[in-house]
């Protein structure tokens, strides 16, 4: 945000300008309203911060012209002790706020924070749009952002949307947890771009996939030579990060040493690269998702408390697709439009077979499962409607079974069908499918050729 400071006395100006800077924003400080005046007409500035006693053109002359020229440009003007008339008379002008001399710096630059905030929620920003779906059908209702769409039927997903709404406007860290592929990345960009950091970078990392020393390099970045292979300095993902959100998916996977120096910058908003002896300061909102039951971990000594309670200073449960089966119907009719688009095919539904078996079958890849399974469907589809068979097989043998006289299956059938899948479990390994199930390998033999 950029600033402008308008104060005839120096020594005011100069503190004011460097508490502001120290903050991060962009300050530029003159000694008249007419020099104040002439800097705005120059360059767009967010913010003029006016004394309302200043030689020439006040601060109020100064606010009437800014207000009336440049109205985005929010006023705060600072009066002396006991000059309430005046201020008062400056926010019937157009002020944002006010403050009196001699004034609290805090309570400035929380007031200039505050004014920051309002601007940004204030600004539409069309990449990144907010729009709640209308019901379609009843107690339907979605989330969309830019490119990402979280629809929801079920009241517990509705309740993930009102949740996400409800912390639009605070920084607090959040916890998210559930089975992989529910959908935890999802939610924790949507809460990043419903947030005030929402045009601030959000990056995110799988805590799971790399080393500890790696994931130190990743998250912390390094100076030059810090160990083999460091060949110039880098920014880790936190410095990156700064103003902005990081993601941490897989945070129960961090090491015990990892997380005492993740701690650190949750705790202190500080840090050293790797290899490094220089404080880096940054001001991160961190979000973290598990697959695991973190709560057990922390009983168990496995993953830091101190840590746990910092992260978790909101905490988002994702039920698994199985636990919430209201939502199988808008999901796969969203996936079908999505992928239909991308292969170019005019698919415009589900034959109510194929759809019965998606609604009893138990997803236990949850939503990315369903996704991958519509994706397949359209690929083979040549009608304009999926059906059954181009349905994988693993649907086909694990639905629950309903009495339909046009399609009752035999014990015999079934039986074959679980076995050809536990034998394409074992990679055709016969002896292995026929321990598994219980059987001899004649016995399996038989099964399969029926």
């Amino acid at each position: 945000m950029k600033i402008l400071i308008a104060e005839d006395e120096e020594i005011t100006l100069k503190h004011l300008i460097y508490a502001l800077k120290t903050e991060g924003y962009t300050v530029t400080g003159v000694t008249s309203g007419t020099d104040a005046l002439k800097k705005i007409k120059k360059e767009e500035f967010d913010l003029v911060i006016a004394d309302i006693k200043m030689p020439g053109m006040d601060g109020l002359t100064l606010l009437a012209e800014v207000k009336g020229k440049y109205p985005d440009t929010e006023v705060i003007i600072i009066t002396g002790f006991g000059s309430i008339e005046s201020a008062v008379n400056a926010m019937k002008t157009g002020a944002a706020d006010y403050v009196t001399k001699p004034f609290n710096l805090d309570e400035l630059i929380l007031k200039v924070k505050k004014i920051q905030a309002n601007r940004r929620l204030s600004q539409e920003n069309t990449a990144l749009r907010v729009s709640l779906n209308p019901p379609a059908p009843p107690f339907e209702k979605g989330l969309s952002i830019g490119g990402l769409t979280f629809i929801a039927r079920s009241k517990i997903i509705r309740r993930v949307i009102d949740i996400i709404d409800s912390i639009s406007r605070s920084d607090c860290n959040v916890l998210i947890s559930g089975e992989s592929g529910v959908g935890k990345g999802l939610v924790a960009k949507l809460i990043h771009y419903t947030s005030l950091r929402k045009d601030r970078p959000f990056l995110a990392v799988n805590c799971a996939i790399f080393t500890e020393e790696l994931l130190a390099s990743e998250l912390f970045g390094h100076e030059k030579g810090a160990f083999t292979g460091a060949l110039s300095a880098k920014q880790g993902l936190i410095e990156i990060a700064n103003n902005g959100t990081l993601f941490l998916d897989e945070i129960a996977e961090m090491s015990p040493a990892l997380q005492a120096k993740l701690l650190k910058v949750v705790e202190d908003r500080e840090f050293f690269r790797v290899g490094g002896t220089r404080h880096v300061r940054v001001d991160v909102r961190f979000i973290a998702a598990t697959n695991q039951n973190i709560g057990a971990l922390v009983a168990n000594g496995k993953f830091r408390e101190d840590l746990y309670y910092r992260l978790n200073v909101m905490d988002i449960y994702i039920p698994a697709l199985r636990e919430r089966r209201e939502d199988i119907i808008p999901l796969s009719r969203y996936f079908l439009e999505k992928h239909s688009k991308k292969a170019n095919k005019k698919i415009t539904g589900f034959s109510k077979e194929a759809m019965d078996m998606l609604m009893t079958y138990n997803f236990p890849g949850n939503v990315r499962e369903l996704e991958n399974i519509i994706e397949r469907a359209v690929i083979l589809e040549k009608t304009s409607h999926i059906r059954p068979e181009n349905l994988p097989q693993s649907i086909t043998l694990f639905q629950i079974e309903t009495i339909n006289p046009n399609r009752i299956r035999t014990i015999d059938e079934i039986s074959k069908d679980y076995a050809e899948k536990v034998l394409e479990f074992f990679g055709s390994n016969k002896s292995k499918a026929s321990e598994a199930l219980g059987i001899s390998r004649t016995s399996l033999w038989r099964l399969l050729n029926k």
